[in-house]
């Protein structure tokens, strides 16, 4: 696996001959990383890994289950200003904004780059939304649509933040929800996902309440934070700041879902309670989405390889 830009010409590259190779190029505007790997049937869709966080990297997972997809072409992203993508950049109007259509936009100047005729857009957690989006947008640019542990309605999510905050800390569940809305001038969105959030991680913080509601059980926390570490690429905060500024507490994709045109495939992880079963129900209910119940948490692939490799070939297959 190496870094760095290359330099080539555009008549005679076959991105999908290129294995192991990282690429930092300029698409849509960013300067976007990626690796593609594998060589899959020549008519067959490469996968392209959207990972969630939002700010995360794809790096844990090319790492940890990268070797059981040798036989199909996967493209692991780094998405705009995450991981060993470039930084936010400033824009004339000011300071850097980040939202959904942008990070959509990226994966199909991606698929452009790439010369790919279609692709099939694999979305963990928040970067399931992106999955999501994409396929709404691109139906005859997307074969499926393979999702693990979404992240879709995010008023929702916070609330489920701030129950299992209140559990923790023994607290009865406080929920803001109704003196938002009563305070809110007429006319004006209650910023009722923002408030939840904010009271969920007054009660514990953003860290350690995640790693509670994402982890099966400590050696699997414990595993995914030295792989973290190995890769040093902590960060993130800026894409999240970024997204936040945008609303994403507010957000609510539960209605686009009915719009989208392409089979999606679920992975769900029982244990990951962010996830499970509310936000996948959302999935299930108006997108369709045939659904795989995992023993699992967040990141299932590191509770059960097997099973997860299974469940992502039935995904990819059927």
């Amino acid at each position: 696996m190496t870094g760095g830009s290359h330099d080539f010409d555009d008549t005679d590259f076959d991105p999908f001959a290129l294995e192991d190779e990282g690429q930092l190029e300029r698409l849509n505007g960013a300067d976007l990383y990626f690796e593609v790997a594998g060589k899959g049937q020549e008519d067959s869709a490469p996968l392209i890994f959207l990972h969630g966080g939002p700010g995360y990297n794809s790096y844990s997972f090319r790492i940890l289950f990268g070797e059981r997809l040798t036989g199909r072409t996967v493209v692991y992203l780094d998405q705009r200003g995450s991981g060993r993508s470039g930084p936010l950049e400033d824009t004339e109007q000011g300071a850097a904004t980040l939202d959904l259509d942008t990070l959509v936009a990226d994966v199909e100047a991606l698929r452009d780059h790439l010369g790919a005729e279609r692709i099939v857009p694999l979305g963990h957690g928040f970067g399931a939304l992106v999955a999501l989006e994409y396929a709404r947008r691109h139906p005859t640019r997307t074969e499926r649509v393979v999702l693990v542990n979404p992240w879709v309605h995010f008023p929702d999510l916070a609330l489920t933040l701030l129950e299992e905050a209140s559990t923790l800390r023994s607290r009865d569940l406080e929920d803001p929800a109704d003196q938002v809305r009563a305070s809110t001038p007429e006319g004006q969105h209650p910023q009722v996902g923002s408030a939840r959030v904010e009271a969920a991680f007054d009660l514990l913080n953003a860290r350690d309440l995640l790693n509670a509601m994402h982890f099966r059980d400590a050696a699997s926390r414990m595993r995914l934070e030295f792989v973290d570490a190995e890769g040093q690429l902590a960060g993130g905060g800026e894409v999240q700041e970024a997204l936040v500024n945008q609303g994403l507490w507010e957000f609510e994709y539960a209605p686009f879902l009915q719009q989208i045109r392409r089979p999606v495939f679920l992975i769900a992880g029982a244990h990951d309670r962010s996830s499970y079963p509310t936000q996948v129900q959302w999935v299930a209910d108006l997108g369709g989405a045939d659904v795989s119940v995992l023993d699992a948490g967040h990141y299932p692939w590191l509770d059960d390889e097997d099973a997860f490799a299974e469940a992502l070939e039935e995904s990819l297959s059927r």
